[in-house]
């Protein structure tokens, strides 16, 4: 049964969502979003019924119909049920104050704003978040069909009055471009990161490693071409040290995936690669922790979890310029590279692997400080509540 808690209602279009993880950093972004702001809003969730590349749908979720699941109230359709006049359906029989759509490309997203467009039905508050799919690492990939799709739907007036949400300043630069609109329409409120309580992070105490086995490195992320698991693996090519990566995460792009088993394959003896699959949400901070440095040279982030989870274990990052964690060295968190500059991510590996167990050590317990700064920032929360908050106002004024 729906609830009537009195507070205002978010109905929240997102591909995917719990129990799922495959999805990666948007489905957490919206997780992590309920759990922040229960308190203020009510989350109703519509979703896939099943994960990221998944034939199959969740076992344990009752289908086509609202329940309970952690703080949200969550929809799940079945492909049969996604058609526009199911979503509108759906949307004419839920009240709701806002509507918030998590994606710019995503099917959802196309078909909510056509039934606006066309005025079938009568919602006024409409956010989108185009979740890092403005970034070049991501929109360059079928850049063609993309760009038709948005000369198409800027000259349709689709996206006409909606408010935009950035995840950084970075974020919102690429929007404007993109969409050709005023900075007034966009809300920059950073993604909010996973609830984590410093005291029950992993120790950070004692060695990871005797050293005889070499830098233990860790890549953990859906393996898709915008996350740039073949650039790690040049960079590997590069290194004359003795080093073991382990690659965590669902190859969500098998031909993708079959261009970096080559390049592994090509990688001399003192490189070690190991595949161990996706990891669960619940256990990524304690897998970092085993580890000496997450190498993530990523094509692009709008946030980037895996990113603060790394950090919340301790261990110090090596990443791409292309994320909003920035002027990593300088804060003692590890270190972000422009990806036209490969041969300073190889130097990085090199001098990290002199460090002695005793200098590792410090730099841990020096970022597990740190980051929980960052983490625990109220003012990411409050922005977060005022871009709802903000919505609901405008509503009671027009």
């Amino acid at each position: 049964m729906l609830r009537n808690s009195g507070k205002p209602i978010i109905l929240t279009f997102v591909g995917n969502y719990l129990p799922g993880y495959k999805s990666g950093g948007i489905l957490r972004t919206i997780s992590n979003t309920v759990d922040y702001l229960c308190d203020d809003f009510e989350f109703w969730i519509v979703t896939r019924d099943r994960d990221l590349g998944e034939e199959d749908p969740y076992h344990g979720v009752r289908l086509d119909q609202w329940q309970q699941v952690g703080n949200a109230m969550v929809y799940y359709l079945r492909p049969q049920s996604s058609g526009i006049k199911d979503m509108l359906n759906l949307i004419v029989s839920t009240p709701h104050n806002v509507l918030y759509l998590n994606s710019f490309f995503d099917s959802f997203t196309v078909k909510v704003l056509l039934i606006r467009r066309l005025g079938w039905a009568n919602f006024k508050q409409v956010i989108v978040a185009p979740r890092g799919e403005f970034a070049w690492g991501s929109l360059g990939l079928k850049y063609p069909k993309k760009l038709v799709y948005i000369l198409l739907s800027r000259l349709l007036g689709l996206y006409e009055k909606v408010v935009w949400q950035a995840s950084s300043e970075f974020e919102a630069q690429n929007i404007i471009k993109v969409m050709k609109i005023s900075p007034d329409a966009v809300h920059i409120a950073l993604d909010l990161p996973n609830k984590i309580n410093p005291d029950e992070t992993p120790d950070t105490s004692s060695p990871l490693t005797s050293g005889s086995e070499g830098l233990r490195l860790i890549f953990l992320s859906r393996i898709a071409r915008e996350k740039n698991l073949d650039y790690a693996l040049r960079v590997l090519s590069k290194v004359d040290i003795k080093v073991v990566l382990d690659i965590y995460g669902p190859a969500v792009d098998a031909a993708y995936w079959n261009e970096c088993c080559a390049l592994i394959r090509q990688l001399p003896d003192n490189v070690t690669v190991n595949y161990l699959d996706g990891v669960n949400p619940a256990d990524v901070v304690p897998v970092f922790s085993r580890y000496d440095l997450f190498l993530f040279p990523t094509a692009g982030e709008n946030y980037g979890h895996v990113i603060a989870e790394s950090l919340a274990a301790g261990t110090p990052v090596l990443i791409s310029t292309e994320t909003p964690w920035r002027n990593l060295q300088a804060e003692g968190l590890g270190w972000d590279i422009d990806l036209f500059k490969i041969d300073s991510f190889v130097k990085v590996i090199r001098g990290f692997a002199l460090l002695s167990n005793n200098e590792r050590l410090k730099k841990r317990a020096i970022i597990k400080s740190k980051i929980m700064e960052r983490l625990l920032d109220p003012s990411v929360i409050e922005a977060n509540r005022q871009l709802f908050k903000r919505q609901l106002l405008s509503r009671e004024r027009s």
